[in-house]
C-alpha cells in the first residue's frame, strides 16, 4: 500500500475532530464560529459610513480545507492503478466513520461536519464512477470500433 492509496479527505475529518473535540468548551457551534481573522472592505463604505468586515472562522477554514482535499481526491480518482482500489475502499471507510460520528457524537452534529460527510460521500461516489469510466476508456482504447 502506497501513500497514494490513502484518502486525503480523512485529513478534513481529523482536522475537524482536533478543532472541535480538543478545542475546549461544550458547544461545537461556538467553537466553529470563533473568528480566526477579520478583513475590512477596502473599497467602499456601508450606508452608515462604516467599513464592512469579512470574518473568517474555524468552520470556514475546515470547509475550505475539505473542498481542497476533495478536489485532490477527484484528481486521484482519474488514475487507474491497483492503489486506486484501495483508495476507494478506504474512502468508503472514512465515509462510514463520518456517518457514525455524526449520529453518535454531539459535537459532530453540526452543519460543518455534515458538509464534511457529504464531501466524503462525493469522494466515494465520484471515485467509483470516474474509476469505472476511466477503466472503460482504457479498455476500449485498444479495441477496434
Amino acid at each position: 500500500m502506497t501513500l497514494r492509496s490513502i484518502p486525503l479527505i480523512v485529513l478534513a475529518f481529523i482536522f475537524y475532530n482536533i478543532v472541535v473535540l480538543l478545542g475546549g468548551g461544550a458547544d461545537a457551534e461556538a467553537i466553529l464560529r470563533n473568528v480566526i481573522f477579520k478583513l475590512p472592505k477596502f473599497w467602499a463604505l456601508g450606508p452608515d459610513g462604516a467599513r464592512a468586515t469579512w470574518s473568517f472562522t474555524w468552520g470556514d477554514l475546515i470547509l475550505l480545507v475539505t473542498m481542497l482535499l476533495l478536489f485532490v481526491e477527484l484528481l486521484k480518482s482519474t488514475y487507474t492503478a491497483s492503489s486506486s482500489l484501495v483508495d476507494h475502499g478506504l474512502s468508503m471507510l472514512v465515509f462510514i466513520a463520518c456517518g457514525v460520528e455524526f449520529l453518535l457524537v454531539d459535537k459532530a452534529f453540526t452543519s460543518v461536519f455534515f458538509l464534511i460527510m457529504v464531501a466524503t460521500l462525493i469522494d466515494v461516489v465520484a471515485g467509483y464512477t470516474i474509476g469505472i469510466q476511466v477503466a472503460k476508456r482504457d479498455l476500449s482504447f485498444g479495441s477496434p470500433s
